[in-house]
């Protein structure tokens, strides 16, 4: 009570512009089973918003990635907090990503298109469909002007 809660998210994009994306694991206590963007989770107490975001995607994808020269690219707010996007430009290779169990079970690239209908069949998060094209419109760019 009194206190906002941090969330970090991490969307990763590769060279043909398509979003990896994670399948939650079905024992998560929040939207399991659900697809969702690349990377997500809660900033433990002590740890700043980058360096979650360090943590999540060494933890969930196996993948290291240095955010102290970063910020990030849109904060989103919510009724007890705030949500920090991290959007990178990567070409991971999937079969070699190590998938945190009790959190992911699959991963895949996805074109906003298949997002958006993954969206309205409910198998992914329910987020807005205008802040999923708006992650996607500013992959490679920080903020609100158009260049």
């Amino acid at each position: 009570k009194d206190r906002y809660h941090l969330v970090i998210h991490i969307c990763i994009f590769n060279h043909k512009g398509e979003m990896l994306i994670q399948k939650r694991s079905d024992s998560k206590a929040n939207w399991p089973g659900l697809w969702d963007v690349s990377v997500g989770g809660a900033v433990q107490q002590g740890n700043t918003s980058w360096q979650q975001a360090h943590l999540e995607l060494e933890e969930e994808l196996g993948i290291s990635f240095d955010f102290s020269q970063i910020r990030p690219s849109l904060t989103v707010n919510f009724a007890v907090g705030f949500d920090d996007f991290y959007l990178l430009n990567m070409d991971p290779d999937i079969q070699s990503l190590r998938l945190q169990v009790e959190e992911v079970i699959e991963v895949m690239w996805a074109s906003e298109e298949k997002i958006l209908t993954m969206i309205e069949e409910g198998i992914f998060l329910n987020y807005h469909p205008s802040l999923i094209s708006t992650l996607f419109a500013m992959r490679f760019q920080m903020g609100v002007l158009v260049k």
